[in-house]
């Protein structure tokens, strides 16, 4: 779904701020060319929480299966949660892996 990534390749390229809570948690690089969409859930339904810069990478604390998303890396109704009530399509994240690679969000 478009909705979840700006491809348009305006911002900077600057590593996102990561919370402390998720501080120990491995990071993964989202998509080259990629601001992904932060929302508060797992879904493009959701509230837009903020838009990644271009060049980050994120910490996946969790995962949940929401909304069915294709982007860079396939299609999948996996939604990694990257801080407290911050979730981005898995479909954007380079995981290594087309399934969970973090325990399940409670």
């Amino acid at each position: 779904m478009v909705d979840t990534a700006d491809t348009s390749g305006a911002g900077s390229a600057v590593e996102s701020t990561v919370e402390s809570a998720a501080a120990t948690a491995v990071r993964y690089p989202v998509a080259p060319g990629v601001r992904l969409k932060v929302r508060s859930g797992p879904g493009t339904q959701y509230q837009l929480v903020r838009t990644l810069p271009l060049g980050a990478s994120v910490p996946i604390t969790c995962q949940k299966p929401g909304e069915w998303i294709t982007g860079t890396y396939g299609t999948t109704n996996i939604w990694d949660n990257i801080g407290s009530g911050q979730y981005v399509s898995d479909s954007y994240v380079k995981t290594g892996s087309d399934g969970y690679v973090a325990p399940r969000c409670s």
